[in-house]
């Protein structure tokens, strides 16, 4: 079964504190993770910044809109209970409980609202159009508020990273072989600049475009091959490079292009005895972002928590 959304969450959540009791956050996950019939997979599941699961980001926010609603209330950190109301709700057996449901609460609706300018004006059309303050800030969305912003996040990311691989196919080949050194410095190989310019774009020797140095001692070396590349790249253009990285005795090496990797291409890297990374346009793209090349940082959101530390008394 999917991961149920958060609003999905919200009436089995109540109804798992109709007995009266208190119960703890982490109880509420195990409970609901079996309700819902969650594989171990599906509970293990990261939000794209990697730091928490999506289940259990869903289950505290459907905490948190039950709370904000009067339903559900909290005399401890990590702890909950239902509510008169929240027993008045299960009396009347809805199907189901969402933000809709919710609004009829001043409370809830005062706190899903941005500000108070924003909640009088929110029936006015705003500058994109016809869209309301609920449009905006995503009232009727399924997704929770870590998850919009995440999402919103990785399509300016996805968006820029093909605007990055235009640019490299069209580039020239010198230039291109500049932006690879300096996408591998900042990823911590080679030396200074000055020794991995020197090294990379100068030999031209039977697919060998250049030399790096894999840590700043020089204690191992990387064979390269950079080309801006419209298609797809095939097995016989890899196995010239390793025939090269043969000729020269050498472990280890590096394909990067601007297009893509054939199947029997990539198939050919996984069975062979040298280590070869191909990396295509696409990732490219992605560690340069990374590595904030040819990229400026545009503006920075901070999301913030409660420090429950420093609410603890002595």
């Amino acid at each position: 079964m999917a991961i149920p959304d958060y609003q999905t969450i919200m009436l089995p959540l109540l109804k798992f504190a109709s007995d009266g009791k208190e119960h703890s956050v982490e109880e509420a996950r195990e409970k609901m993770a079996s309700v819902f019939g969650l594989t171990d997979e599906d509970r293990k599941a990261l939000l794209p910044s990697g730091r928490q699961t999506v289940f259990s980001n869903r289950v505290a926010w459907a905490k948190v809109y039950l709370h904000h609603a009067g339903t559900l209330s909290s005399s401890r950190r990590g702890y909950f209970q239902i509510s008169d109301r929240g027993r008045e709700i299960l009396r009347e057996n809805p199907s189901e409980i969402n933000v809709k449901y919710l609004e009829r609460y001043p409370e809830f609706i005062e706190f899903r609202t941005p500000d108070k300018k924003q909640k009088k004006d929110a029936s006015q059309p705003q500058g994109r159009g016809a869209e309301s303050i609920k449009d905006l800030y995503g009232m009727g969305s399924e997704e929770t508020p870590e998850e919009m912003l995440e999402s919103a996040y990785q399509r300016l990311r996805a968006d820029l990273a093909a605007e990055l691989l235009v640019r490299l196919k069209n580039c020239s080949p010198r230039f291109f072989e500049r932006l690879v050194v300096e996408v591998i410095l900042k990823m911590g190989y080679g030396g200074s600049r000055k020794e991995a310019g020197e090294a990379i774009g100068t030999s031209g020797d039977e697919g060998i475009d250049g030399i790096i140095s894999e840590d700043r001692l020089g204690l191992d070396v990387i064979y390269l091959q950079a080309k801006r590349w419209q298609g797809t790249v095939g097995r016989p253009e890899i196995q010239k490079f390793v025939g090269a990285l043969h000729g020269k005795r050498a472990r280890k090496g590096i394909f990067i292009t601007t297009g893509t990797f054939s199947t029997e291409a990539l198939d050919f890297v996984s069975q062979i005895e040298s280590k070869v990374a191909l990396i295509d346009g696409k990732q490219l793209a992605e560690m340069m972002i990374d590595s904030n090349v040819g990229v400026t940082p545009q503006a920075a959101y901070e999301t913030k928590r409660i420090d429950s530390d420093y609410f603890e008394e002595e």
